[in-house]
C-alpha cells in the first residue's frame, strides 16, 4: 500500500513540478539541536525568520543528518553516499586533503546542479579538505582541487571550522587579503617558535575563550585559542564577531551577481553558527535568554532573514529553501564560554511542550548514536509547491542529492549518488511516510538502522532495539522480546554495509 501511495505522489509531483525553481538554497547550520530555536519550541531563543520560513513551508519532526558529526554529514549531503563507506571521512584537521570526488571522478550534487544550468556556489564552512597529494598545503598559492573541481563555480569558505587553523577565508581557491610579504604557515604537529599559545598566554584570551582542554589551546587568533598552529597571514585573519555578517554579505553578493547574469542559482550556505568558538557580533550579545550559545543562534536567524530578503529583492522568490543542521547539539565543546551555566537546564534535544508533541524528549547529541544525535531541525519551503504545517515523514539528508537532481531534470550517472533516493514527494509534503529506512552513524563506528517505528544497532555483542513510537528516549531495549525483528534488521543493515 505504501509503495502504491508513493508512486501516486511521485506521478503527481512530476505533473506539478515540471518547471524547476529559479533558486535552490541549502542553509546548513552547525551543531544546532532539535530544540534550540523558537521554531521547535525554545521560547528563550526567538528566531522570527526561521519561524516565518516554517510557517510558509513544511516543518519536519523526523528528519536526520547521516552522522552525528560534521565532516561525514557534509560528505553525504554533497555526494549522496554514506560517509562510513569511505575511509578518511571522519572529522578532518584544518590542513586535510580533499575527500570529495572531483567532477572527473564522479558526479556530485553541485556538479549535477551546474549541469542543470544553475550557477553554483558554496559559502561558509567547508571542512571537506583542499588539495591532493602528500605535500603539505601551501596556503600562499592557489589551492586545488577544491570546491571548483567538485562542481561549485564560486566559493567563499573557511577551510575547516572556526576553531581550527588556518583562520582565513578562501575565495575560489585563494586566501583572501593575503600579504605576500607575510606568508602563512600551518602545522598540526608542533608550534612555531615565538608564537603565543592559549596554554602559555592565557592573558591574551577573550573572557569567553578559555579552553577546557589541550585540544583548543594552541595558536591564539583574535583572542581565541584554536586547534592547530598558525603563523603569519596577519592581514588575512578573520574577525570572529564579523564572520556571520561577512559570510552573509558574500552570499548576497553572489545572489546579486547571478541576478545580473539572469542565471538560476544553487547556493549551499554553511554557517559556522552555532559551532564553537561562539563569539557573536555585539548587536546580538544578550539578545537571547540563554547566554552566548543562544545569542549566536539569534545571529544565525538574522543571517537567514537577510538571505531570504536578498533572494526576493533580486528576483529569486521562486526558491526552494532547505534549512537544517549537520548533526545534533553540543553545549560545551572546547571552551568555557558559559554555555552550560547560561542554558539554565535547557535541553537542546527536547521537543516542544506536551500539548503539541506526544513523543516526549529525545536523548543524545553530537558524537552519539541516539536519536538526538542525528534528528535535526529540517524545514523545506517552496511557495506554491510545498505544503504547510508539520510532517512526520522520515527523511535523511543523504536523499537530498538525488531528490534535487531529479527536480532539476538532470540525468544522473549510474555510479553517482549511490545511497541517495528520490524523496521529493516527502520533501514537498506530498508523502506522509517518507523513506522506508535510513542509516545513522557516529565516529565510534556504530551504525543504526531506522525502519518505521523501530531503531536497531549493535554495540559489541549487545543488540539494541527500540520502539520509538513509545520510547523516544531509547530507555527500554526490547531486543530480547523481539528476536525476529532484530534478525531482520540486522540482516538488512549487514546487506547495506556490504553494498559497494
Amino acid at each position: 500500500m505504501y509503495r502504491f501511495l508513493s508512486a501516486l505522489a511521485a506521478c503527481a509531483l512530476t505533473l506539478t513540478a515540471a518547471e524547476k525553481p529559479r533558486a535552490i538554497v541549502i542553509f546548513y547550520t552547525d551543531d544546532l539541536g532539535y530544540n534550540d530555536t523558537s521554531t521547535y519550541g525554545c521560547d528563550k531563543v526567538p528566531c522570527p525568520n526561521l519561524d516565518k520560513l516554517a510557517a510558509e513551508g513544511m516543518r519536519f519532526t523526523d528528519a536526520h543528518s547521516t552522522h552525528s558529526v560534521c565532516t561525514p554529514s557534509r560528505y553525504s549531503l554533497l555526494t549522496g553516499e554514506y560517509a562510513w563507506r569511505r575511509k578518511g571521512t571522519g572529522i578532518l584537521p584544518g590542513d586535510a586533503k580533499l575527500i570529495l570526488p572531483t567532477t572527473g571522478e564522479r558526479a556530485t550534487l553541485p556538479s549535477l546542479m551546474k549541469q542543470a544550468g544553475y550557477r553554483t556556489a558554496v559559502i561558509g564552512k567547508w571542512h571537506l579538505g583542499l588539495g591532493r597529494g602528500k605535500q603539505e598545503t601551501d596556503w600562499n598559492r592557489p589551492i586545488s582541487p577544491g570546491p571548483a573541481e567538485v562542481g561549485f563555480e564560486h566559493s567563499f569558505i573557511l577551510a575547516a571550522t572556526g576553531d581550527r587553523v588556518p583562520c582565513v577565508y578562501l575565495q575560489n581557491g585563494r586566501v583572501v587579503g593575503l600579504d605576500p610579504a607575510d606568508p602563512i604557515q600551518v602545522s598540526y604537529k608542533a608550534p612555531f617558535e615565538g608564537e603565543p599559545l592559549g596554554s602559555t598566554h592565557p592573558h591574551l584570551l577573550k573572557p569567553h575563550a578559555r579552553s577546557n582542554g589541550p585540544q583548543h589551546n594552541c595558536s591564539i587568533i583574535d583572542g581565541i585559542p584554536r586547534i592547530g598552529y598558525m603563523k603569519g597571514g596577519k592581514a588575512a585573519l578573520w574577525k570572529d564577531q564579523d564572520m556571520a555578517d561577512r559570510l552573509t554579505d558574500e552570499a548576497i553578493s553572489f545572489i546579486a551577481e547571478s541576478a545580473q547574469m539572469n542565471k538560476p542559482i544553487f547556493l549551499y550556505f554553511a554557517t559556522n553558527d552555532i559551532h564553537v568558538p561562539r563569539d557573536p557580533h555585539r548587536r546580538f550579545i544578550g539578545k537571547s535568554g540563554m547566554g552566548i550559545r543562544g545569542d549566536v543562534t539569534i545571529q544565525m536567524d538574522d543571517c537567514l532573514g537577510r538571505l531570504r530578503t536578498a533572494l526576493t529583492e533580486h528576483g529569486y522568490s521562486d526558491c526552494l529553501f532547505i534549512f537544517s543542521s549537520d548533526n545534533g547539539p553540543v553545549i560545551n565543546d572546547g571552551y568555557f564560554d558559559g554555555s552550560i551555566r547560561d542554558c539554565k537546564g535547557h535541553n537542546p534535544v527536547a521537543p516542544m511542550n506536551a500539548g503539541r508533541w506526544r513523543d516526549g524528549k529525545l536523548t543524545g547529541g553530537k558524537y552519539g548514536i541516539m536519536e538526538g544525535s542525528t534528528r535535526v531541525p529540517f524545514i523545506v519551503c517552496w511557495p506554491g509547491h510545498t505544503g504547510r504545517g508539520d510532517t512526520a515523514a522520515l527523511v535523511s539528508q543523504v536523499d537530498l542529492a538525488r531528490s534535487l537532481a531529479v527536480l532539476a531534470g538532470v540525468e544522473i550517472p549510474a555510479d553517482a549518488l549511490p545511497d541517495s533516493r528520490d524523496q521529493l514527494p516527502a520533501l514537498l509534503g506530498k508523502d506522509a511516510q517518507g523513506a522506508p529506512y535510513i542509516v545513522e552513524s557516529n565516529n565510534g563506528g556504530y551504525l543504526a538502522l531506522r525502519r518505521g517505528q523501530y531503531k536497531y544497532y549493535r554495540v559489541g555483542k549487545t543488540e539494541h532495539l527500540y520502539d520509538l513510537s513509545v520510547d523516544l528516549q531509547e530507555k527500554h531495549n526490547i531486543a530480547p522480546q523481539h528476536p525476529n525483528i532484530v534478525q531482520q534488521m540486522n540482516r538488512q543493515l549487514t546487506q547495506l554495509k556490504q553494498q559497494p
